[in-house]
C-alpha cells in the first residue's frame, strides 16, 4: 500500500489511578493515511476511460484538531484529466449506521453484482461485471463508509457519540469531504452528492453545512429519500395519505386492480385521490358519516387491491408493514419492504405482518460475497478488519437531534428533536441559486414512499425562480432502484442530463 499521509503519533487519554493520581492511558491507536492505487478500464457506448482506483482511508479531526476518525472510501478518477473539468462526486448509503457496500457494488460504480432480482440470489459463486451503466462517463466517484460502519473506526479519543447523531454524522462527512478534496487537490473541480435512504437526510443537512463553510455543490441526488422524521409516527393520518400512491403502484404491479391506464398514469390518478378524497374522508375520523364512509372503503379497495372488508376494519387507514402481508395473503406470500418486487413466505400465514423482509435476505448475501472478492482480488485491499455492513449500536443510540443550517420556514429553524432537513436544503439553495437537486424514486418502495418525497420537496418555500431547480425520476423499482437493471439505465440517462444543467454556468 502507498501512503498519501503521514501517521499521526497516539494520544493518550488520562485516567485516574488508585493513588488519586492522573495518568496517561493508551488511546485508540491511529492508523496512517494509506492507499492501495490500481489501474483499470472502463468502455460502454463506444468511449474508452482509463481510471484509477484508490482504496484507502483517510483521517478526519475533531474541535481540537486532534484525529479521532478514520474514514474508508474507494475512488475512481479518470486518468490525465484536469481538476476543474472532471466532476468529483461523493456516495454513501443511509440506516443510519449502514456502510456504503450497496450503491457501490449496485449503483454507478465502474463494476455492479449480478443479482437474480426480484428473485433470491443465490449462494456462491458471485459474478460482477463492468457496469456500462456507471457514472464513470460523467464524475469521477468516491463511496464513503460512514464512521464507525464498513473498515471506517474511531480512533484517538473518538467515540461512538462523537459520530452516532444528525449534526455529529454531518460534521464528520464535512470534515472527511474537505479532507479528500485537499489530499487529492480537487477544490476547483465540480462537485456533486449522492445519498441513499437516511444518505438523503445527512445530504440536505451536509450541502447546507458545507456551504455555510464556503464549499459550493453543483447538485445533490436524493435517491430513496427521508428528509423529516417528524411525519414518521404511525398515527398520524399523513402516513396513510403518503402511502397510497405506493400501495396503487404495487398492486398494479401485482395486476390487482382494474384499469387500462399506464403505470405512471394509474399513480397520478392515485395522488389526486390521496391529497383530495381520501385526505378529506380521513381527517373527519369518526365524524365521517356511515354511507361516506363505505364509499371511500370501496375507493380504497379499488386503488390499492384490497377487499373492503379489510379496508373497513382498517378503518381506511391502511399500514405499510400490514400491506405486505395482505396483498398476496391467497397467495400465501408476503411482499419486501425495500423492494415490492421480492416476495417471501412466512410460516404463519394467519398472521398480520410479515416476518422478514425478502428484498433484503434476497440480496445481502451477492452483495457481501462480491464486494470482499471485488476489493481482495481487483482493487488489491487487504484488511484483517471487519467489514461492518451495520456499525455496532449506531442505529440504536443514534441522536436524532438537529439544528438546521441557516433559516427555514416559520417555527423549523429552531433545535429539532427529529430532523427535517428539507430546512437545510431550501436554505442550501437560496444561498447558492445554481444547486440543483434530482430526487430518484422507485415506485415499489415502502420504506420511503415517494408521495411523502414530493410533499417534503414541495414544502420547502422556495422562491419561484428555485422551484425548477428541483427535479424528480420515477423508476419501476424498490428502494434500491439499481437492483432492477432496466431502471438503473433509466435512471443513468435522468443524471446525464441532470449533471449537463447543473455544470451550467
Amino acid at each position: 500500500m502507498s501512503t498519501v499521509g503521514m501517521a499521526q503519533a497516539p494520544e493518550g487519554r488520562p485516567h485516574t489511578a488508585g493513588d488519586g493520581a492522573t495518568k496517561e492511558e493508551p488511546a485508540i491507536p491511529i492508523p496512517p493515511e494509506t492507499t492501495s492505487v490500481t489501474k483499470h478500464e472502463w468502455a460502454a457506448g463506444g468511449q474508452m476511460i482509463h481510471y484509477t482506483a484508490t482504496a484507502g482511508n483517510l483521517l478526519i479531526r475533531d474541535d481540537q484538531d486532534k484525529a479521532n476518525g478514520s474514514i474508508f472510501y474507494v475512488a475512481y478518477t479518470e486518468d490525465g484529466a484536469e481538476a476543474k473539468n472532471r466532476p468529483v462526486t461523493f456516495f454513501y448509503n443511509g440506516g443510519p449506521g449502514a456502510a456504503t457496500i450497496w450503491l457501490h457494488m449496485g449503483s454507478f460504480g465502474p463494476v455492479r453484482v449480478i443479482t437474480q432480482s426480484p428473485e433470491a440470489t443465490g449462494p456462491a459463486p458471485f459474478e460482477w461485471v463492468q457496469n456500462q451503466y456507471s457514472l464513470l462517463d460523467k464524475s469521477d466517484l468516491v463511496f464513503v463508509d460512514a464512521p464507525l460502519t464498513g473498515f471506517s473506526r474511531a480512533v484517538g479519543k473518538g467515540t461512538a457519540k462523537d459520530f452516532a447523531g444528525t449534526d455529529q454524522d454531518i460534521k464528520a462527512f464535512e470534515r472527511f469531504i474537505v479532507r479528500y478534496i485537499t489530499a487529492n487537490q480537487r477544490w476547483n473541480s465540480p462537485k456533486f452528492l449522492f445519498g441513499e435512504s437516511y444518505g438523503t437526510t445527512r445530504s440536505a443537512g451536509l450541502v447546507a453545512a458545507l456551504q455555510n463553510d464556503g464549499i459550493e455543490f453543483n447538485g445533490v441526488t436524493l435517491l430513496s429519500s427521508i428528509l423529516n422524521y417528524n411525519r414518521r409516527n404511525p398515527g398520524l393520518d399523513y402516513e396513510a395519505i403518503g402511502y397510497m400512491p405506493s400501495f396503487a403502484a404495487i398492486a398494479y404491479h401485482y395486476h390487482k386492480v382494474k384499469t387500462d391506464l399506464s403505470l405512471a398514469e394509474w399513480v397520478q390518478q392515485a395522488r389526486v385521490f390521496a391529497r383530495g378524497p381520501y385526505a378529506e374522508a380521513i381527517q373527519q375520523g369518526d365524524k365521517l358519516p356511515s354511507a361516506e364512509f363505505d364509499a371511500m372503503a370501496a375507493k380504497v379497495a379499488a386503488i390499492t387491491g384490497l377487499s373492503v372488508e379489510y379496508v373497513k376494519e382498517s378503518k381506511l387507514h391502511i399500514s405499510a408493514t400490514r400491506f405486505r402481508k395482505e396483498l398476496l395473503r391467497n397467495d400465501e406470500r408476503t411482499l419486501g419492504r425495500y423492494d415490492a418486487r421480492f416476495m417471501g413466505w412466512d410460516p404463519d400465514a394467519a398472521g398480520d405482518s410479515a416476518g422478514y423482509d425478502p428484498s433484503d435476505t434476497g440480496i445481502s448475501g451477492v452483495y457481501v460475497g462480491a464486494f470482499h472478492d471485488y476489493i481482495q482480488r481487483e482493487l488489491k485491499y487487504m484488511s484483517q478488519e471487519t467489514y461492518y455492513l451495520s456499525g455496532p449500536g449506531l442505529n440504536q443510540d443514534w441522536d436524532f437531534k438537529h439544528k438546521p443550517s441557516g433559516s427555514g420556514g416559520a417555527g423549523r429553524n429552531g433545535e429539532q428533536t427529529a430532523p427535517d432537513v428539507a430546512v437545510d436544503l431550501s436554505d442550501a439553495m437560496r444561498k447558492n441559486p445554481k444547486l440543483r437537486v434530482f430526487s430518484a424514486n422507485g415506485y415499489l418502495d415502502l420504506a420511503t414512499p415517494f408521495f411523502s418525497t414530493e410533499y417534503d420537496l414541495s414544502h420547502m418555500d422556495l422562491p419561484e425562480k428555485l422551484v425548477g431547480n428541483v427535479q424528480f425520476g420515477y423508476y419501476p423499482a424498490g428502494h434500491m432502484v439499481y437492483l432492477n437493471v432496466d431502471a438503473l439505465k433509466e435512471m443513468k440517462a435522468d443524471l446525464v442530463k441532470f449533471y449537463a444543467l447543473a455544470q451550467q454556468r
